[in-house]
């Protein structure tokens, strides 16, 4: 945080997940420039949406201009796998969507190379004083030990699949989607409050918020950009 405030920003733009909606996510990105914001996103940059290439030329650029970061998504170490030629299970809709998007794309191989490279070092979980981001979902371990630093070039130990994951019962929902559990926001320390994805909990296209019994606070900023619903931010600054 300090050497962010060093280097002039206000604060912290922090995105939900964007899957491949290139124009919200540009208006995230613009915004955030205007207002002196880090912007910080949450993982899941690809699939489903109309135009996943632009939104990785989006993020690429904020990482080379000292802006931006993102977090790994469970999406994005699939993308991975599946760039290096990896067996991975795919729908047509989500991952098959981008790599057709990418394979017509003219920059489509840098850009696949550049996804390899950025997504095995995006960091899985980052913590700012009381502010906690991850992709799904926190894990008490997240505070006493960093993250691997190729997270995203290798199989999630359990801590890291969490954080891709969320905390799942290994059924499936009537959707297709994995039953996810939502728990560990009762053991989010008080005054701590993570701010995560992954999962479009809710119900009125606002960010959802939910309590935790030990004081602590989970924010969900998964509003189904890219799948029929649009792409949510918070602001927060020093």
């Amino acid at each position: 945080m300090a050497d962010l405030q060093r280097r002039g920003f206000a604060g912290l733009r922090v995105v939900g997940d964007v899957h491949g909606d290139a124009v919200a996510f540009g208006h995230a990105v613009a915004g955030a420039e205007a207002e002196k914001l880090f912007l910080l996103q949450l993982g899941d940059l690809t699939d489903h949406g109309p135009d996943s290439p632009a939104v990785l030329r989006l993020i690429f650029g904020l990482i080379d201009a000292r802006r931006g970061r993102f977090l790994l998504g469970n999406h994005d170490h699939k993308l991975r796998r599946a760039l290096l030629g990896q067996r991975v299970h795919f729908a047509a809709e989500g991952l098959g969507r981008t790599l057709d998007q990418l394979a017509q794309a003219p920059d489509g191989p840098a850009l696949s190379q550049r996804a390899i490279a950025e997504i095995a070092v995006a960091p899985a979980w980052l913590r700012l004083g009381t502010w906690f981001f991850v992709h799904a979902a926190w894990h008490p371990a997240m505070l006493t030990r960093p993250p691997p630093p190729d997270a995203g070039a290798q199989k999630p130990d359990p801590v890291v699949s969490r954080a891709l994951f969320g905390l799942v019962t290994g059924r499936v929902q009537w959707d297709g989607y994995p039953e996810r559990l939502h728990g560990w926001i009762d053991r989010i320390p008080a005054g701590m409050v993570v701010y995560c994805g992954h999962d479009v909990r809710s119900p009125d296209g606002r960010p959802y918020v939910q309590e935790g019994e030990a004081g602590g606070r989970a924010v969900f900023l998964d509003t189904g950009a890219g799948k029929g619903g649009h792409l949510s931010w918070i602001d927060l600054r020093w």
